[in-house]
């Protein structure tokens, strides 16, 4: 059997991708546009979704997702303006901070501002870390479509309930889930259209971030999400 030609692919990637950005599609009105098999044009949707060049809208409907927009820009402002806010809640929480964008089943650190001395949970620009673990996972899972999050779920070390609370308060507090003995705090980015960006997180020792986040820290987070979010419009 011969193997698929990945230009192919490519072009029928792209049919769907031009076929979004001129209006969201269901599954249905994708097939009508591209003329691809609905089983072709499901399986290229949701590897494009994994990846953040398309999304879910509430309606359900494929649209133009995060990604598209972030290489409009040029790649490297989204990591430039987090980088200048995690610093500003690196002081404000005294732990270190980090600024996760999903990468399919994983997220990888684009920007991180660590702190200068004492224990510290140091994880370097570039690093991918899974979505099976960790609250900024939990803020990012909380905001994509039930199908992707029921093929993560299995192997997380959350459930479904957990994305439940994250969704409902803003943010996501997980302990000890990704390694022994840390803490962390992460809340959605959002644009100004309400897409997920990535996500903002501290992460610490339990014993100094705590089991139980107090307001002051939860604030920082959350302010330094509203602040990322409305510098990338």
């Amino acid at each position: 059997m011969g193997q698929p030609n990945p230009v192919a692919v490519l072009d029928k990637a792209v049919a769907i991708l031009r076929s979004v950005a001129e209006e969201p599609a269901t599954l249905a009105e994708l097939v009508a546009r591209t003329g691809l098999p609905r089983a072709t044009a499901h399986r290229l949707a949701v590897a494009l979704e994994g990846h953040g060049l398309v999304r879910r809208s509430d309606a359900g409907a494929w649209e133009p997702g995060p990604t598209l927009a972030e290489l409009g820009r040029g790649g490297t402002d989204l990591a430039e303006i987090a980088g200048r806010h995690l610093v500003a809640l690196r002081d404000a929480s005294g732990e270190s901070a980090q600024f996760y964008v999903r990468d399919g089943a994983t997220r990888v650190c684009i920007a991180a501002a660590e702190r200068a001395s004492g224990l510290r949970d140091t994880v370097p620009v570039g690093a991918r870390l899974p979505m099976t673990a960790g609250s900024a996972a939990h803020a990012l899972l909380a905001f994509t479509p039930v199908e992707e999050v029921n093929r993560l779920l299995p192997n997380a070390s959350f459930t479904a309930r957990t994305l439940l609370e994250v969704r409902r308060r803003g943010w996501a507090h997980s302990i000890a889930e990704r390694e022994p003995g840390v803490a962390s705090l992460s809340a959605p980015v959002r644009d100004g259209a309400g897409t997920v960006l990535g996500a903002v997180s501290i992460s610490g020792p339990v014993e100094r971030l705590g089991r139980r986040p107090g307001p002051h820290v939860i604030g920082a987070v959350l302010d330094a999400a509203v602040a990322i979010g409305r510098a990338a419009r």
